[in-house]
């Protein structure tokens, strides 16, 4: 995760939530008042999230005692103690709400990942994640994917080009898309990959004649199983082994995940990993060590 990015969000975080002040506590709570919290699990999951826990914490006092219990993927059931934090209670209330934002989302997220994963064992094919995202979360949310066990696909729209139906629709046909995205590429940066998605065997076919050197993956994008055989065939038949790597997206679910898998498609990518996603329950139990006069 780039510390760059996470420091920004974290930035960000802070100012959305503390504005001029965290007046609740400001109010209550003589500043120089020390004190702990644990980190409580209410319910089963795959936890993520505990090195950003420790990182916001740091943030705010880089002398706090973060001391974890588990790790990032790892299981947890209800009742488990993740993490305990020492530090001014000021800190740990002003970071409790942007803690437990952040990892109960992260946890349903890896919790969700690792079920897909598991419905994957034993086959080649590896499990994507997509930009369906929520804004300015995205960066923890392809981090929860990463803790579940997949892969993430582009971050955002600057590290790959991705040819989808629209800017095929908008340049009149694949090839034409295809021969403008190359030169782009070789013209204003050679580093970047191309990904076309396709919607019909006729795609695949004028991807494959016209794309060897300039397209690195093929998106097979609302194929039924049946379908993607058949172009996985084609595109095996067709072209060199190695040219193209493949990947199946579109009405792709825990039930029918397997039997996409076995048509020996390289990549799966999933929306649902992130956007159906449901938070994990969490708390934080917070106690005084001295109570300044």
């Amino acid at each position: 995760m780039d510390p760059d990015l996470f420091l920004r969000f974290a930035q960000q975080a802070f100012e959305e939530d503390l504005g001029d002040g965290d007046h609740s506590t400001l109010s209550c709570i003589a500043a120089t008042a020390r004190g702990k919290a644990v980190l409580k699990v209410k319910q089963s999951a795959v936890i993520a999230g505990i090195e950003v826990a420790k990182r916001i914490f740091l943030l705010k006092d880089p002398d706090a005692r973060f001391t974890a219990y588990v790790k990032d993927g790892d299981r947890v059931q209800s009742g488990d103690i993740a993490f305990e934090v020492e530090s001014f209670a000021a800190v740990i209330l002003q970071c409790e709400r942007i803690v437990l934002n952040c990892m109960q989302r992260m946890s349903g997220i890896a919790t969700l990942t690792r079920e897909y994963v598991t419905l994957l064992q034993g086959a080649d094919t590896r499990l994507l994640d997509t930009r369906k995202t929520t804004p300015n979360f995205r960066l923890l949310e392809k981090e929860a994917v990463r803790i579940g066990g997949a892969l993430n696909h582009r971050f955002g729209l600057y590290d790959m080009i991705m040819l989808k139906d629209n800017h095929i629709d908008f340049c009149g046909s694949i090839v034409t898309a295809i021969d403008r995205a190359w030169r782009y590429v070789q013209e204003k940066k050679p580093s970047l990959s191309i990904e076309v998605e396709t919607r019909s065997m006729q795609e695949v076919a004028d991807v494959v004649r016209h794309g060897p050197q300039k397209v690195k993956r093929i998106m097979l994008d609302n194929f039924s199983p049946q379908q993607l055989t058949e172009a996985l065939s084609y595109i095996n038949s067709h072209a060199p082994s190695g040219t193209f790597e493949t990947e199946a997206s579109g009405g792709i679910t825990k039930e029918n995940i397997r039997e996409y898998a076995n048509t020996g498609v390289d990549f799966i990518s999933v929306g649902a990993l992130i956007h159906q996603a449901q938070s994990i329950d969490l708390s934080l139990k917070a106690s005084l060590f001295n109570h300044p006069i």
